[in-house]
């Protein structure tokens, strides 16, 4: 049996090599193993990154980043449609095409026929298109799918089987309001229609968290916008859960135990409870930007059983505004932002053991 010393010894040489041992013995009776793997092709990262499998391969695509001047020193955000893979955890990142414009802030849904992308935001305005990317014979292929019915980004969603539902969101850039709508489409059907579902009984939001569970559509906190005396959007950091269940409608659940916004999604089924991997909780939002530490790392999980939120740990680092990403036997969350303004380039992965 290992003394404690030698223990602590060994977590900081696995800390050296890029790999976190998290015990969460209440939620999942082992660990969680979190890994480095190799940094995307973009430097300094990238937020709103279309990212998920197709096959075998990582795919991300995408996404915005401010590449000269911070935003609070006047610089521009700058969107992108560089196209990459990852054929597997232990290899190197490929560039193999692009989207046909820039784009990101979008829904990204990985589903057997492709990485499933749906609407987004470019520099000017929202979209209303719909479509996969597909990895196949070393070629990068587009297929599109039906456009969502309105123009939308910063929305949330989830594939239940083959029907895929997209939440919220705002239709313009400069939106001061965000949108409480539901929409489905199924891909099963051999004329796929998008059909507006019941809207959410609560305040319209962006950068809500969207998880599945027996069938079930879930939306955890997110931003409400309001327009201040000036015309501008204001943010209002949001607690409140949500569930939709077909033929049911939408229940409220009990709410989180503080606000969390732009958590990796879909929010990882682990061990029974839905999972948000770090956020913004809003609560350094005072903070001038170039001081701002960073985002919250705590991890909350959600038992959809028994209706209770329970923090269960940390993550390494906090990347919000990106995906969680099922690869195999691990969740991937690659690239994001870690403070308003700064994204990363770093890939992270956990496994359970």
């Amino acid at each position: 049996m290992k003394t404690a010393k030698e223990s602590l010894h060994l977590h900081h040489k696995i800390a050296l090599l890029g790999v976190f041992l998290i015990f969460m013995p209440r939620l999942l009776g082992g660990e969680l193993l979190w890994e480095k793997l190799e940094p995307i092709p973009n430097s300094i990262g990238a937020a709103g990154s279309f990212a998920g499998v197709d096959g075998s391969v990582l795919i991300v695509a995408g996404g915005a980043n401010f590449p000269g001047k911070k935003p609070w020193e006047g610089g521009a955000k700058v969107w992108h449609n560089a196209v990459s893979i990852l054929p597997s955890p232990r290899d190197r990142w490929r560039a193999v095409g692009t989207l046909v414009s820039p784009l990101g802030y979008g829904v990204a849904l990985s589903h057997p026929r492709g990485l499933l992308c749906l609407g987004g935001s470019s520099p000017t305005e929202h979209h209303r298109d719909v479509f996969f990317l597909h990895w196949t014979d070393s070629r990068l292929e587009t297929e599109k799918v039906p456009s969502l019915p309105e123009r939308r980004a910063t929305m949330a969603g989830v594939l239940i089987g083959d029907k895929v539902y997209i939440f919220g969101g705002t239709d313009t850039p400069n939106a001061t309001s965000a949108k409480a709508t539901l929409f489905a489409l199924d891909l099963a059907e051999k004329k796929p229609e998008w059909r507006e579902l019941e809207p959410l009984p609560a305040a319209g939001r962006i950068l809500s968290t969207a998880g599945t569970y027996d069938g079930s559509l879930y939306i955890f906190g997110g931003v409400a916008l309001q327009q201040n005396v000036d015309g501008k959007p204001v943010r209002q950091w949001l607690r409140d859960a949500w569930r939709y269940t077909p033929g049911r409608g939408w229940g409220r659940l009990i709410d989180l135990p503080r606000p969390a916004v732009a958590a990796p999604a879909p929010a990882p089924l682990i061990g029974g409870r839905l999972l948000l991997l770090g956020s913004d909780d809003g609560s350094k939002e005072l903070r001038l930007p170039s001081e701002h530490p960073g985002f919250s790392r705590a991890i909350l999980a959600y038992d959809p059983l028994k209706d209770v939120w329970e923090e269960v740990g940390n993550v390494p680092q906090t990347q919000v505004t990106t995906s969680a990403v099922v690869w195999g036997n691990r969740w991937v969350i690659p690239s994001g932002e870690i403070r308003p303004g700064i994204r990363s380039p770093e890939v992270w992965s956990a496994l359970l053991r």
